[in-house]
């Protein structure tokens, strides 16, 4: 008995340490290129640090300047809240019902879910470049289409008023990935749930509200958590596609990351940019575990009482 005990201890501490050697890799990964960097940038941002000099602890004075003394840290807040308030919505809802139009029995669907889904696989800058195009005030082909109709189409990303609607509509176009995740869930929807749902008398609207929604709660949810994520981080489009690369007309391109990027490597006020991320990775905790808590409210998963 004592033997088999001992064999059985030898072949667990065996599996324990090939496991701890299939895992190291990851681990040493996340300690030096994830958990270390953020840990020398919370240090940071209570330093004036430059980059090449050395750092001269300051406290919390790069918190109390971009809170107080800094008017750019709260359009660039502003702009990105504008931007994921918009975009989070119109990007779920064209998701869901795209694919919901997806589903159905529409001749060439594999061709219309390949086109709706070719812009997410494309080169990021190919993409703001082609927008930049069609988004051109006189030459660019959505005003030369609104002009069919007797519209005169603004300036775009010239008009301050016009900058974050353009980049919305663009993010709108690019709904292919959140697409092929509402596909999925839609294909595991049981079909007597509809059958039952004729047989009572629902309409399509019926079926939609009280069948469809539901069953896929859990993938509206990761999608409105990871948007919002996303959302936060909208950088390059700002980089590319506003004049000279500064922000666009007015600031009204000026995002938060932008900002901090400019921060960083145009003026090379490390710590400070290392304040406006942990500030930024804040805000995003705290939009996070709201959407938890609230998402427990609406969220429904199978074989879960509510």
């Amino acid at each position: 008995m004592f033997n088999k005990k001992n064999k059985l201890s030898k072949m667990q501490r065996r599996e324990a340490l090939q496991g701890y050697v299939f895992v190291f890799p990851w681990v040493f990964g996340f300690i030096v290129f994830m958990a270390g960097p953020m840990l020398f940038s919370l240090y940071a941002s209570f330093t004036d640090y430059d980059v090449t000099s050395r750092m001269n602890f300051i406290g919390l004075a790069n918190f109390k300047e971009l809170f107080t003394q800094d008017s750019f840290f709260w359009v660039s807040l502003y702009n990105t809240l504008y931007y994921v308030i918009w975009t989070v919505p119109i990007t779920t809802v064209g998701a869901i019902l795209l694919s919901v139009f997806l589903t159905g029995g529409v001749p060439g669907m594999r061709v219309f879910r390949t086109l709706y889904y070719l812009p997410a696989v494309l080169s990021g800058v190919a993409v703001f470049l082609l927008w930049m195009q069609l988004l051109a005030p006189s030459a660019g082909l959505i005003n030369i289409v609104l002009e069919w109709f007797g519209i005169r189409g603004p300036s775009w990303l010239f008009d301050p008023a016009w900058t974050k609607p353009a980049l919305i509509l663009m993010k709108t176009w690019a709904v292919g990935a959140s697409m092929l995740l509402y596909l999925a869930v839609l294909q595991n929807v049981p079909d007597q749930l509809y059958e039952a749902a004729e047989l009572d008398g629902a309409n399509a609207w019926h079926r939609f509200r009280h069948i469809t929604l539901p069953m896929i709660t859990p993938v509206i949810f990761f999608d409105i958590v990871t948007t919002t994520i996303g959302g936060f981080q909208v950088f390059q489009e700002a980089l590319v596609m506003s004049p000279e690369g500064d922000g666009g007309p007015q600031s009204s391109m000026l995002f938060y990351n932008f900002y901090m990027y400019k921060q960083a490597f145009e003026q090379f006020n490390m710590g400070y940019a290392s304040a406006m991320a942990w500030i930024l990775f804040m805000v995003i905790m705290v939009i996070t575990l709201l959407n938890l808590k609230v998402g427990k409210k609406w969220v429904y998963y199978e074989g879960e009482d509510k």
